[in-house]
C-alpha cells in the first residue's frame, strides 16, 4: 500500500520563513503545502511541492447558509475555481458560516442552495469544492456544519462529484469521536482530510489522544488518493513537530 501524501497547513507555521517551510517540507518528505497566501505560490512550485487547497471564499463565519451572501460566495468561487485551475490546485476549502440563531434545516438548504450555483463549475474545473467540518465547542463557536451527519446531507442533496467535505480529525474528534468508524461509513463524502492533537490542537505526539497510524490505515482502507493536511499549532520547534507528524502518518 502507498503512503499517503502529506501537507503542511501554511498558517501554523507563519513564524517560518516562506523558504525555511518549502526546504523543510521537501526535507522531511512532504508532497505539498496548503492555505498558502497567493504571493508564495511561485516559490512553492520552484521547490517541487505541490498546492493541495485554499479557501475559496471568505470569511469562514459568514458563509454559504446565508442566501443573502451566495451572490458573493459565488464570484468569489468562480474566480478561484480558475486560480486552482492555472496553478493545478485540486481542493477549494468553503464555509457553512455561523448559526447566527438559524435553525440547522434551514442552514443545510440554504447551505445545498449555495453550492448547487458553484457546483457545475466546479466539475468543469476538475476541481473539488470541500465543506470544512469545525467544531463549535472549542474553536468555532456558533459553526453550522459542526457534525459529519449535517455536512454528509449537505453533500448528498447537492449531487455533485466536485462537492464533498473536508474531514478534519481534530474538529470531528472534539465534536463526535469515533473517528475510524466515521471514515469508514462515510468516506465516499470525503473529499481531504486535516490533522492535529486533542486536546489542544498541537502536535501529533504522546500528549494527545489520537492514534494517527490507526486513522491513517482506515483512510488508506478507502483508496484516498488525496492529501492529509497536518494542522497543528507547534508548542516548540515546528520543524521536529513536522517531522514526527509526517513520521506518525507515514504508513
Amino acid at each position: 500500500m502507498m503512503s499517503i501524501k502529506q501537507s503542511i497547513c501554511w498558517w501554523c507555521f507563519e513564524n517560518l520563513s516562506p523558504e525555511t517551510i518549502c526546504t523543510a517540507a521537501v526535507d522531511i518528505g512532504y508532497a505539498a503545502v496548503e492555505l498558502v497566501p497567493e504571493e508564495y505560490w511561485p516559490l512553492v512550485k520552484d521547490h517541487g511541492l505541490a498546492i493541495a487547497s485554499f479557501g475559496g471564499h471568505g470569511p469562514l463565519e459568514d458563509g454559504l447558509n446565508k442566501r443573502s451572501n451566495h451572490t458573493r460566495i459565488q464570484g468569489e468561487i468562480e474566480a478561484n475555481l480558475e486560480k486552482a485551475v492555472k496553478w493545478g490546485i485540486p481542493n477549494l476549502i468553503v464555509f457553512s458560516g455561523n448559526r447566527d440563531g438559524m435553525s440547522e434545516e434551514e442552514g443545510l438548504a440554504n447551505t445545498v442552495e449555495g453550492l448547487q450555483l458553484v457546483a457545475k463549475a466546479a466539475e468543469e474545473a476538475g476541481v473539488t469544492l470541500v465543506l470544512e467540518l469545525l467544531n463549535s465547542k472549542v474553536d468555532h463557536p456558533d459553526y453550522q456544519c459542526d457534525h459529519t451527519a449535517w455536512g454528509v446531507q449537505v453533500c448528498q442533496q447537492v449531487g455533485s462529484s466536485r462537492v464533498k467535505l473536508l474531514y478534519d480529525i481534530y474538529h470531528m474528534q472534539v465534536m463526535e469521536g469515533d473517528v475510524i468508524q466515521t471514515i469508514r461509513d462515510n468516506h465516499q463524502w470525503f473529499g481531504h482530510y486535516h490533522t492535529a492533537g486533542v486536546p489542544g490542537r498541537h502536535e501529533i505526539d504522546e500528549t494527545q489522544e489520537l492514534y494517527y497510524p490507526a486513522i491513517v490505515r482506515a483512510i488508506q482502507a478507502t483508496g484516498y488518493d488525496g492529501y492529509l493536511g497536518q494542522e497543528f499549532i507547534p508548542t516548540r520547534g515546528p520543524l521536529s513537530g513536522l517531522r514526527q507528524a509526517y513520521a506518525a502518518c507515514d504508513i
